[in-house]
């Protein structure tokens, strides 16, 4: 089968008759392309536009103003043993984990195109610092997809330590410590002026957030030609008979496999908490086929490669999955909600766009002052040394 896909004729083959399935498809089935889209296009801008556009200007800032480098002086001996990575590394890490997808991992394709960090130390990165934010898990998932927060908190914790527990497994991923980064660290910290800054993460975010929203619209249509024209459907009675699941949850991790946000959302209802959960938690880690499309458009030509990352992802997506079913008897019993409550919950397009611009907004701001805050006491720290040594 492998050598029969390394055949360039069968994979244009292959290609050609997807891509005509497709057309077919948006042909025969042209209302439910076009409500798909239009649901595609309110979650862009109820959730994605207001969740991600403040995180991108932060990221963008953080690297540009070179918070990054401060903070890369004062976190190296804990950057380093840990993860075996240089201390500028860490904005994309909380970067990551605050901001959600895929902050984490644009921020570290900006260090290592800004020779902050070497080809080996971002490709480690990548494995583990695109994670799932704060506001999604709890928000989203906790309170709307299982009408619980303390389920959120539990999910938002299993999906934490299974970041960590990849960036530590990706320590020891083979390469070249010496680097390969376009261009060299200077000794000494570099930025620009705050107007050239701004300006350039303006731009940058509002075309970053438009090629996300892209992707969301195309496989918010894909998932929904699938399901109407049968194949997911077929595809997912198939795997349901072979592996011996109920239809349903097969269907769910199928689409949650494509689209992280629909696939979540599917998992609300009735059924065993501790199954559902578990799902939620490798959905969550995998992220879906639509971030990775996100994150490889950022690659772009920085020579980075994706097979990290992707190897990154499903290891995260496995080890939360594993987490949380061992924590399924310990816990999970005291968080089971009525159904009638959860049946109450709304889709997550439907969510305010007033509420999430402003967590968003008080999130980013959280954390810019964090890195504004933490590059001054290192700055007052260094300029009493120079001082001292003077003397």
């Amino acid at each position: 089968m492998t050598k029969l896909l390394r055949h360039q004729g069968l994979r244009d083959l292959t290609l050609g008759l997807a891509l005509l399935a497709a057309g077919g498809a948006l042909v025969l089935c042209p209302d439910a392309a076009m409500e798909a889209a239009r649901a595609g296009l309110r979650l862009c801008g109820n959730v994605i536009v207001p969740s991600l556009f403040p995180f991108f200007v932060l990221s963008s800032l953080v690297v540009e103003l070179g918070f990054a480098q401060y903070l890369g002086r004062a976190l190296e001996p804990v950057m380093r043993p840990l993860f075996r990575v240089g201390g500028p590394c860490a904005s994309a890490v909380a970067l990551g984990f605050v901001g959600g997808y895929p902050v984490g991992a644009r921020t570290a394709i900006q260090l290592y195109q800004q020779g902050l960090c070497t080809r080996t130390e971002a490709q480690r990165l990548l494995a583990f610092c695109n994670n799932s934010g704060p506001a999604f898990i709890l928000g989203v998932v906790g309170t709307g997809v299982f009408a619980s927060s303390r389920a959120g908190l539990l999910l938002y914790l299993v999906h934490a330590l299974a970041s960590v527990t990849v960036g530590l497994l990706f320590r020891f991923w083979p390469g070249d410590e010496t680097g390969t980064a376009p261009a060299a660290p200077a000794p000494r910290i570099r930025t620009v002026r705050f107007s050239l800054a701004f300006t350039r993460a303006v731009r940058g975010a509002l075309s970053s957030t438009l090629n996300i929203c892209a992707f969301v619209v195309l496989f918010t249509v894909v998932i929904r030609l699938l399901f109407h024209t049968g194949v997911l459907s077929g595809l997912a009675g198939g795997l349901s008979a072979l592996l011996g699941v109920e239809r349903r949850w097969v269907e769910s991790l199928l689409t949650g496999f494509l689209e992280i946000s629909s696939g979540v959302t599917s998992l609300s209802g009735t059924g065993a908490l501790a199954g559902r959960m578990s799902m939620a938690a490798f959905i969550l880690g995998w992220a879906g086929v639509s971030v990775h499309c996100q994150v490889l458009s950022f690659l772009g030509d920085s020579g980075l490669s994706p097979r990290t990352y992707v190897l990154g992802k499903l290891l995260h997506g496995a080890l939360s999955a594993g987490g949380m079913w061992l924590l399924a008897g310990a816990v999970l019993p005291g968080l089971e909600v009525s159904a009638a409550l959860t049946e109450q919950v709304e889709t997550i397009s439907q969510l305010d766009f007033r509420r999430a611009l402003v967590l968003s907004l008080l999130s980013a701001w959280a954390v810019w002052t964090a890195f504004a805050a933490a590059a001054a006491g290192l700055a007052r720290k260094n300029s009493g040394k120079g001082r001292r040594s003077v003397v």
